[in-house]
């Protein structure tokens, strides 16, 4: 039933020839009947977001991409947000559970993320244009006893003890709740009341969703006599094995209000060489040979694949005026030594900066050091910068005289850099 892909030699369906030729396919149930469906017409799937925090980040981007290509290639696809599933906690690979979030945390949460979707999909009312859905509309009102009467027989403990996600926690001996034990039931649910409500027919998902996705398809079979598809996209890490979605300062946020522009335009203009090709084909719509034009540039000329790359994604994320003025604010920074507004800012109280900011604190508030040993260890290595002079001093305190037309410049070494704003 189920393949890791092999790339075949002729695909009929448009979207899975670009997700083959992208390198989006990790596993798939039947890739020859779920081509064979995507070739007969418009096709409806769903790609599912937990709601844990207000914003997704670069490690979402993949799954949205995928739904977008979904929608390009002439198909409906649904965003479901995970409103009531984020009340239980995916275990999927995780060492602890997450905490529990309350039902204003959550809905706050949907609200933000929502307004990505908007970027990245069409809305509207035709046949192709695409859904937003919460699963709390449905999983929100089931009754327990009469859910585990009608659901629970169609799902295998047996089968869910040996999915990697659950085998790995037990394995190591770490808690597994009960309540997290019920997140592959109900996501299964959530598959079939979607092919019952919209006609969906394929989950999309990570391959670290698969074993879930598994027991979506099954349910439909089992519960709905449904031919139901999964398919699932690779765990994306960095070519020096880093997980995708993070930076040195935390997570890679897609939302404006919780990382800049600019910031976002950095974090990808800073990929390492090796992985500009495969990031130009996932987060990009550029074609393919031009593509292969870009990585296949050497040395000092692999920055202009990058800046390709930066200006592209963040352009499909926070707009084309975004993308510009960030690129503008980097080329006045490193070219011109400018201090330019558009760089991330954090307000500082002035009492504190009137009593003295040590360096090393200040570098830490700023994200720019995750720890004062850190700090300490940039500034003694001749890193770090206030505005446009060298500072290696670590008993060095910030003050209202450092300030230039009204902000503080941090930076370390070239390419980082956080404006420190005193507010009263």
């Amino acid at each position: 039933m189920t393949i890791n892909f092999q790339p075949p030699t002729k695909l009929r369906s448009e979207f899975l020839r670009v997700l083959a030729e992208r390198g989006f396919i990790q596993q798939c149930t039947d890739l020859e009947a779920l081509d064979n469906r995507l070739g007969t017409g418009i096709a409806t799937a769903y790609n599912g977001f937990d709601l844990t925090a207000d914003s997704l980040h670069v490690g979402h981007l993949i799954p949205i991409m995928m739904l977008r290509w979904f929608q390009k290639t002439g198909n409906r696809p649904i965003a479901l947000m995970g409103g009531a599933t984020t009340r239980l906690g995916d275990p999927s690979f995780r060492d602890t559970s997450r905490p529990l979030l309350s039902e204003e945390q959550i809905a706050g949460n949907l609200a933000g993320i929502k307004r990505i979707f908007e970027r990245f999909l069409t809305f509207g009312d035709g046949p192709t244009d695409a859904l937003i859905v919460n699963n709390a509309d449905w999983l929100g009102s089931l009754r327990y006893l009469d859910f585990l009467r009608d659901v629970g027989p169609h799902f295998s403990v047996n089968r869910m003890l040996t999915s990697e996600s659950v085998r790995q926690r037990l394995e190591r001996e770490q808690s597994l709740s009960l309540l997290e034990f019920n997140y592959m039931v109900m996501q299964g649910y959530d598959f079939h009341v979607l092919a019952g409500m919209h006609g969906c027919l394929l989950q999309l998902g990570g391959s670290d969703q698969w074993g879930n996705i598994l027991s979506g398809v099954e349910f439909g079979r089992r519960a709905g006599g449904r031919t139901l598809f999964g398919l699932t996209a690779p765990l994306l890490t960095t070519a020096s094995g880093a997980k995708m979605g993070k930076s040195a300062s935390g997570a890679v946020w897609l939302n404006a209000d919780r990382l800049s522009p600019y910031e976002f335009w950095q974090f990808w203009r800073n990929t390492e060489d090796a992985d500009v090709g495969r990031f130009l084909r996932f987060f990009t719509e550029l074609p393919l040979d031009e593509i292969a034009r870009l990585e296949a540039l050497q040395g000092a000329e692999i920055n202009v694949a990058k800046k390709v790359l930066a200006d592209a994604v963040t352009a499909l994320c926070h707009g084309a005026d975004a993308a510009t003025e960030a690129a503008e604010t980097s080329r006045r920074m490193f070219e011109e030594g400018e201090t330019a507004a558009g760089l991330p800012t954090i307000a500082v109280d002035d009492n504190v900066l009137r009593n003295g900011l040590l360096l090393p604190d200040a570098l830490v508030m700023a994200g720019l050091a995750k720890s004062k040993s850190e700090a300490r260890r940039l500034i003694l290595g001749g890193g770090v910068r206030i505005n446009s002079r060298n500072a290696g001093d670590e008993a060095l305190q910030l003050g209202p005289a450092d300030a230039e037309d009204g902000v503080i410049r941090l930076s370390v070494g070239r390419k980082k850099h956080v404006l420190l704003r005193p507010e009263r």
